[in-house]
């Protein structure tokens, strides 16, 4: 059965992208800890990240670490902090977290955002992708 991410690469679910290549895709978290808080996700569903190839696996840090950078230029932050943790959703994926202290990265506390909210985040962290 698909996961909630190969319907999101599929277009059956919509989503906030920020960056696509063939082989990989980011998109803002619907349920984010912070604006701009992005999943950066392998198009091919697999659910835990120790069963990548390597090459794979070498390719999804390339992708997530260049749409870090686009973050990081267009989102107020101290850093943006790479959380990988796979429980949630059977699919891998890596969390971009803008933060600026430590508890930012903490899934218990979140932010809300409107739709609008979202595509002017996706767009602006789209737009800087484009120049990394």
């Amino acid at each position: 059965m698909p996961t909630i991410f190969s319907k999101i690469i599929s277009g059956e679910i919509p989503s906030y992208k920020v960056a696509e290549n063939e082989d990989f895709l980011a998109f803002l978290d619907i349920n984010p800890n912070s604006v701009g808080h992005t999943l950066c996700i392998p198009k091919k569903e697999i659910d835990n990240i120790l069963d990548l190839d390597e090459n794979t696996y070498q390719e999804l840090m390339k992708f997530s670490r260049s749409v870090a950078l686009s973050i990081a230029k267009v989102i107020d932050c101290e850093r943006v902090s790479f959380s990988i943790i796979g429980l949630e959703v059977p699919h891998v994926h890596v969390h971009l977290i803008p933060i600026k202290k430590m508890s930012d990265a903490n899934f218990t506390k979140k932010v809300s955002m409107n739709d609008n909210q979202f595509k002017h985040t996706a767009s602006l962290i789209s737009d800087a992708f484009k120049s990394v």
